[in-house]
């Protein structure tokens, strides 16, 4: 991991792709949810003000994320005082997802609390117009633990829509980290309620 002060409010924290095998980061997981991932960069920033003396505490914090080619992550930290210049008690983080260079998991699983929320993502991309057919080759609905989990199997990485789609999903679902031992666990144990097409069932009788 290498830290760069680029000027008195700005560093830049670049992670190779060891540095991502060791924190077990999965970009995908990142991008779909930034929230969940707090702890870890608290910690990056600790390591920041121990290395380059950035301090960030009583600081709001933003952060600007991208994927370089060859899987690299590069996370530009911008500091700046609250307007009304007290002490807050926590960090803020906020999270502008620059762009999105490549995907490189072709499986994923995105976790649903009910039914009723799958339900209500299908009708938002029919509203939306996001085209979302030939996303990928299998995308079936199952139901685990009073849940449901969406699964998408083989996704075309160079489909148009890939980046919205994905984006809209994490407004009513999370994504489940290590996707393809998940997506076993649901064949195993979970119970199939939407074969395959399961986004174009849901918005054709679930409307």
């Amino acid at each position: 991991m290498r830290f760069e002060k680029l000027n008195e409010n700005k560093i830049r924290i670049t992670l190779t792709n060891k540095d991502l095998e060791k924190k077990n980061i999965d970009f995908h997981s990142f991008m779909a949810n930034p929230l969940e991932s707090q702890d870890l960069f608290f910690d990056m920033l600790d390591e920041a003000e121990e290395k380059i003396g950035f301090v960030t505490k009583d600081y709001q914090i933003r952060l600007e994320a991208i994927q370089v080619a060859g899987g690299d992550f590069i996370l530009t930290v911008t500091r700046s005082l609250p307007e009304n210049k007290k002490l807050q008690e926590k960090k803020k983080i906020h999270i502008r997802r620059k762009r999105i260079n490549d995907f490189k998991n072709t499986n994923a699983v995105y976790c649903f609390n009910n039914f009723e929320d799958f339900c209500s993502f299908s009708n938002f991309i029919n509203c939306s117009n996001i085209t979302y057919t030939n996303i990928a080759k299998n995308v079936s609905l199952y139901e685990y633990k009073d849940k449901y989990y969406l699964s998408l199997s083989n996704i075309n990485l160079t489909y148009p829509n890939l980046k919205s789609l994905f984006s809209s999903i994490t407004e009513f679902a999370t994504y489940t980290s290590n996707a393809d031992v998940f997506k076993q666990k649901l064949l195993e144990n979970g119970k199939i309620i939407m074969r395959n097409n399961a986004i174009k069932t849901a918005i054709q009788y679930f409307k």
